[in-house]
């Protein structure tokens, strides 16, 4: 391996927290070059991201309360995936729950980090077409207040320059959609 490559030694690691979703820990660590320091990260298991598309070509979106942003906030619907749980699963069952439609059409676009800075959660990123609405859908979470909107290409274009879609799993979930996607 070569010089600076090798892994940090783990000194020690402690469990600040441990919430429903994620978890909260401080690792001490030494560097190859022998400096030691603490890190945090806050553990999470995952979330899946649908870019669901109607046969109409109509991109399918949520709006729901945020805490951390302090408002409502338009996004495609995701969800955390569960503890061993495959991530295409988890986003065929949020897509159901949040929009009250089932997708026939699956592709998966990729995966990425969130914020690798402090947390080591991924978001699998799939597009969902062939859309069909459900006569009668799951009942959403009793902690989700959702409102599902439809939009055009373009206007999905023109929301996130505009900076209304501000949520960077789904405008980077988009822009992996995108080359698949017929104007």
């Amino acid at each position: 391996m070569p010089a600076g490559q090798e892994p940090p030694e783990l000194l020690k690691q402690r469990l600040f927290y441990q919430g429903r979703k994620f978890a909260f820990e401080v690792a001490h660590l030494r560097l190859p070059n022998r400096s030691e320091g603490e890190w945090e990260c806050i553990r999470h298991p995952g979330g899946a991201l649908a870019v669901p598309v109607t046969p109409e070509g109509k991109f399918v979106l949520v709006q729901q309360y945020r805490f951390a942003a302090q408002g409502r906030l338009l996004e495609f619907p995701a969800g955390t995936v569960e503890l061993h749980e495959d991530p295409g699963t988890t986003i065929q069952r949020e897509i159901e729950e949040e929009t009250g439609y089932r997708a026939h059409r699956w592709q998966k676009l990729g995966e990425f980090f969130v914020a690798p800075g402090y947390s080591d959660e991924i978001i699998y990123a799939f597009l969902a077409q062939d859309l069909e609405a459900l006569e009668n859908p799951p009942a959403q979470d009793d902690d989700e207040d959702i409102d599902v909107v439809l939009m055009t290409l373009e206007e999905v274009e023109q929301a996130i320059q505009a900076g209304d879609i501000a949520d960077a799993k789904s405008i980077s979930s988009f822009l992996l959609a995108r080359p698949f996607l017929v104007n």
